[in-house]
């Protein structure tokens, strides 16, 4: 086994005890000490691979599902894409609301803001190239942060409120504002890409 192959496999089972750990207290409850027990691994270990719990559980969460969101082109699964991130909320409550329970809404959105943000950044890319327009570099950033901070805000209440609004319901708003809104801002704000 190489080193890479045994450093995924220490982060793979550390991510499984936090994960097996979060099912049944707050994240801000559960130790280090308790995850390299459960791994049989030193707290030096631990420690080479994460600089702290939130650092494991942030790459836990990327692993997941969003190096997995970040493979969908927004513009055409847009729904899939949605849909697959609801879905691993809901089969993963009990982590997400250990999570959610221990950190405060400004660290929420801090935490998964870097992520999203690149995710919907690509997708405006990908919609640059769909239609053939190009928009300016400050605008794409604000037009990113604006998704992100919008879907960020409305997938952590609906996460910690699922009862508030029906997932389908949920899911069929987040479309209506990516695949109508997003193509007719950079329409209207892009320049037509020569040769076109």
């Amino acid at each position: 086994m190489t080193n890479e192959e045994l450093s995924l496999k220490t982060k793979q089972a550390l991510a499984g005890a936090l994960k097996h750990a979060m099912e049944r207290k707050k994240l801000s409850k559960i130790t280090v000490s308790e995850l390299i027990e459960a791994c049989d691994l030193n707290r030096k270990t631990f420690y080479y691979h994460f600089e702290n719990i939130y650092a494991l559980l942030k790459w836990m969460l990327e692993q997941e599902t969003v190096e997995v969101v970040k493979n969908f082109d927004l513009i055409v699964n847009a729904e899939e894409a949605i849909r697959f991130v609801m879905d691993y909320v809901e089969q993963n409550r009990a982590m997400v609301n250990s999570a959610l329970d221990s950190l405060r809404y400004e660290e929420i959105k801090r935490f998964f803001y870097d992520d999203l943000f690149s995710v919907l950044y690509g997708a405006i890319e990908q919609g640059e190239e769909k239609l053939h327009v190009k928009i300016d570099k400050p605008f794409k950033d604000f037009l990113a942060a604006f998704y992100t901070e919008a879907s960020a805000g409305l997938l952590i209440e609906w996460a910690k409120n699922p009862v508030t609004q029906a997932k389908e319901m949920v899911i069929h708003n987040l479309l209506s504002i990516y695949t109508v809104s997003m193509p007719a801002v950079l329409e209207a704000r892009g320049v037509k890409a020569q040769g076109t």
